[in-house]
């Protein structure tokens, strides 16, 4: 059987997420993110095109740390105003029938015990097709405003994040029979008391002693997401993500860093392929090449270099505007996006060679081209890396999914490498075909009291 590409939008809810300056752009949407009609119709877009979901990006902060402070975050719209990713999804779910969800919150910033409530209502809003994205935080600002001192440190923080999960599988998947509610003729109780169990966890960051306020949902743990690229983020991804997402620029890199999560995930006694891994990829596409790059040299008239920077030194933790743009720029490594600092290198690039190559292409690999050139690089890179997809950015919104739609979707599918319909079901079994809640080799199973499957 031919693999299957696994796709995903990658958006989220504020003007400029990845290629600053482009709201400007006559044919961007970006600016009524909103609007719920702009959520509704992407959703609709994205279904058409049968991508699997939308992961939509979040930060609790602002971009400060370039020049000191936010002017050019906030004069670029890189990604400030930013609103909640939550609540556009129970209104797309609505105009939708498969599409999944992927929704960005962080550990650090929210206790556990609101927090699976929040997404049990979620997947029983979705009948099943939500996901959540595990990210730990990486911005000062963020912190400050949380009422912290300064951000807490990496492998610190990954430590809350691994008693953060261990919580809320407590919750969604031990706390409530498959059978504790039921409204059958004659039954004269909604919720049988014996069946619903206080977690009474104890541990060094939190004490969750009572049940989870939700009725179990059709997957009761979402879809785990999780995009930490550090050891120490591969190393929880592999123990937990059932998607990891990663922005490797080279394939070379994007081999290397599958391979790694791979053999980790199959250490924690998990299957190496129970873990989909998509990297971050745009494709400027037309009709032809010449098209192609026509459009992409249109996009480049419309980058905000500020912005740009502002949105680098934001995950570098480093004040970019103090080097020149002709010098080489090295940065240390520190306690913010520790991928980002790897990537950025030590003195291989000068700020204008870095927003010549990366604004646009910031979260991964980067195709200029006719269907048929998008589509041969793709399978490239599944057939030489092993990754299993692909997290799509935007340059403009909705644009750039449409392209890629009317374009590349089409010939993927004509080389059985992409799907031609939806498979029924949660998202967990669109994507891995063994039904809607997680399997007995996942971490969160030791946390079940139940044996009954949910229908999906």
């Amino acid at each position: 059987m031919t693999r299957q590409i696994v796709l995903n939008a990658f958006d989220m809810n504020c003007v400029t997420h990845i290629v600053a300056g482009t709201w400007r752009h006559p044919e961007s949407q970006a600016a009524r993110y909103k609007d719920i009609e702009y959520w509704l119709d992407l959703a609709k877009l994205l279904e058409r095109g049968l991508f699997d979901g939308l992961f939509i990006a979040d930060v609790l902060g602002i971009y400060d740390v370039y020049g000191g402070g936010p002017e050019a975050a906030l004069r670029s719209g890189a990604q400030v105003p930013v609103n909640d990713p939550l609540l556009v999804v129970p209104a797309m779910a609505t105009v939708t029938k498969h599409l999944g969800f992927g929704v960005t919150a962080a550990t650090s910033f929210e206790h556990p015990y609101s927090f699976a409530r929040r997404m049990s209502t979620l997947d029983h809003l979705t009948k099943g097709r939500v996901g959540w994205n595990i990210v730990t935080g990486y911005l000062e600002s963020a912190a400050r405003n949380h009422g912290l001192d300064t951000i807490t440190p990496h492998a610190d923080r990954y430590d809350i994040a691994d008693e953060y999960t261990e919580v809320l599988y407590k919750l969604w998947e031990g706390s409530w029979d498959d059978d504790a509610v039921g409204t059958d003729p004659g039954r004269a109780e909604y919720a049988d008391a014996g069946k619903v169990h206080p977690i009474a966890h104890e541990g060094k960051h939190f004490r969750v002693p009572g049940i989870h306020l939700s009725e179990p949902s059709l997957q009761r743990t979402p879809v785990l997401y999780q995009a930490g690229a550090s050891n120490r983020g591969r190393q929880f991804g592999a123990e937990n993500a059932e998607v990891i997402f990663i922005g490797a620029p080279t394939k070379e890199v994007l081999k290397e860093a599958v391979a790694d999560i791979r053999t980790r995930a199959s250490n924690a006694g998990r299957d190496p392929y129970d873990v989909k891994i998509v990297n971050g990829h745009v494709a400027v596409t037309g009709a032809t090449e010449a098209a192609a790059q026509e459009r992409y040299e249109d996009l480049r008239r419309y980058i905000d270099p500020q912005g740009a920077l502002a949105l680098w030194s934001g995950w570098l933790g480093t004040d970019l505007s103090q080097f020149n743009l002709d010098d080489p720029v090295a940065v240390t490594d520190n306690e913010f996006l520790k991928s980002s600092v790897q990537m950025f290198g030590q003195g291989q690039w000068t700020l204008r060679d870095f927003i010549d190559a990366h604004a646009i292409d910031a979260e991964g690999g980067f195709t200029v081209g006719s269907p048929t050139q998008v589509a041969d690089q793709l399978q490239e890179w599944v057939e030489e890396t092993d990754v299993d997809g692909f997290n799509l950015t935007n340059a403009i919104t909705p644009g750039s999914f449409v392209d890629f739609i009317d374009h590349v979707v089409p010939e993927l599918q004509r080389r059985g490498v992409y799907k031609t319909e939806y498979t029924e079901g949660a998202l967990r079994h669109k994507l891995f075909g063994r039904g809607a809640r997680l399997p007995k080799t996942h971490r969160a199973a030791g946390y079940r009291r139940v044996t009954k499957e949910a229908t999906i």
